[in-house]
């Protein structure tokens, strides 16, 4: 049966490989995941036509997902310079690729007290209508399906509890948890309640065999927050929503950027499959974790900075080729080939055309068909 392909050794499907990735079984090549929203010069060159700046869309950045990626994250239409008000007094300040809070509508902890409660309410009082909670997935699933061929899309899933830190801004957020843990508790179980309605509406491992749960908790030090916290607000949340997503038989992966070795037997209790976003200058090298934890899947671990922004294609290569072969994915799966910090403008094309190729170049010569 024909099927698409980024390389022209390739004889599974990319939703063949990425199955197959995350039941830790060999594939005839490494899988690739990766977020190619951000880069110009990559938008450019896969979408065939010249691009000022960041004056593209979701056409264009579906086209490189189609040509080099086996999974994707969500596309993301670049958003233009300027702040932004919300309804709740936030003002966000967009700069193309990224964001930034400029000012919030409280000023301490107390005044955070306050918004949560509001917000905590207004999501215990919104309706939830399943039936059309699905419908709406489907149709938003099946017409990016048909802009990215047969490449794997990823959906998020959250708990809540990065977004309220986010908020609030770390040092602000670190006063209200310690003095109002009832409010923050309450707000994760609302937030987490209406999330497990969702996963029940819309999961479907026909439409995508794995998510990711994104909850940034990690600077390149260690964990940002301490193990009682993290007990009480983040593992009991974590194991409920990988729960319900292996009950549609969807396999969970963990996001967070820094250096969150420390708390990996913690995740793996919660039922989590894997973990995304590996930094190698924050301790987290792809092959010391795959090999210390081989019934995980370890995720894009390849660096984005030293390697992608500052070295060269023969170094991504070899990097690659390392990850590939001291881990001994071509046999064993359970490793996706990707930056660890998206493809964000800085990124070299020429190193990014290196990671891709690194990959085809490195096929699994003992892997046949149906077991032949």
């Amino acid at each position: 049966m024909a099927f698409e392909k980024i390389f022209p050794t390739d004889c599974l499907s990319k939703r063949e490989r990425v199955a197959l990735t995350l039941r830790h079984q060999a594939v005839d090549r490494a899988a690739i995941l990766d977020q190619v929203s951000y880069n110009p010069a990559v938008v450019a060159a896969y979408a065939g036509k010249p691009i000022d700046a960041f004056d593209y869309g979701e056409d264009e950045i579906c086209a490189v997902i189609r040509q080099t990626l086996d999974v994707c994250m969500v596309p993301v239409n670049v958003r233009r310079m300027g702040p932004v008000a919300t309804a709740d007094g936030f003002v966000i300040r967009y700069d193309h690729w990224h964001s930034w809070i400029e000012s919030r509508p409280f000023k301490d902890e107390h005044g955070a007290r306050d918004w949560l409660l509001r917000h905590t309410q207004q999501l215990r009082e919104r309706p939830f209508n399943a039936e059309k909670c699905r419908a709406d997935h489907l149709q938003y699933m099946t017409d990016l399906q048909h802009k990215i061929g047969e490449t794997v899309f990823m959906p998020f899933s959250q708990t809540g509890f990065m977004d309220v830190y986010h908020q609030m801004g770390l040092e602000i957020f670190a006063y209200c948890a310690a003095d109002y843990p009832d409010v923050l508790a309450d707000y994760l179980c609302v937030s987490v309640g209406r999330e497990l309605k969702r996963i029940h509406a819309v999961a479907d491992r026909a439409l995508s065999p794995v998510t990711l749960i994104l909850e940034e908790c990690a600077a390149n030090q260690g964990p940002t927050f301490s193990p009682r916290d993290l007990e009480a607000h983040q593992y009991p949340h974590l194991k409920s929503l990988a729960e319900a997503w292996h009950e549609h038989g969807v396999a969970v992966l963990f996001a967070s950027g820094g250096n969150y070795n420390a708390i990996i037997p913690e995740l793996r209790a919660c039922g989590l499959d894997g973990c995304y976003c590996l930094e190698p200058a924050a301790g987290m090298d792809i092959v010391e974790l795959k090999n210390a934890y081989p019934d995980m899947v370890w995720a894009c671990g390849v660096d984005g900075v030293a390697l992608l922004e500052q070295g060269t294609p023969a170094k991504v290569k070899a990097e690659v080729r390392r990850q590939i072969q001291a881990t001994n994915a071509l046999q064993t799966g359970g490793l996706f080939v990707g930056s660890s910090s998206e493809i964000n403008p800085p990124i070299r094309l020429d190193n990014f055309q290196a990671m891709i190729a690194a990959v085809g170049e490195l096929p699994n010569p003992r892997f046949f068909l149906n077991g032949e």
